[in-house]
């Protein structure tokens, strides 16, 4: 996570849909996954928040595993007053 600080590479974390999106890195063969999504109402700060992780052998990410993160960002920001 703290390589795609610095470096928009494809590679490391990519954008899933509006709100959604996934890091990801290779480690002993297998794709780690985590889903997160970013919070702005901060005007000094943006929070990243993952929602959940897994491991992957294919590229494409299920549509399950990114509805379940938009289900986990929509609680979050209900949660919150937003």
């Amino acid at each position: 996570m703290r390589r795609a600080q610095f470096h928009h590479d494809p590679k490391l974390f990519k954008k899933l849909n509006e709100e959604i999106w996934e890091f990801r890195t290779l480690y002993a063969g297998l794709q780690y996954r985590l889903l997160a999504f970013w919070d702005k109402t901060d005007k000094k700060q943006t929070l990243v928040l993952a929602t959940h992780g897994f491991i992957k052998k294919t590229s494409k990410v299920d549509r399950k595993e990114i509805d379940k993160a938009e289900r986990i960002r929509q609680v979050y920001f209900k949660n919150k007053g937003l």
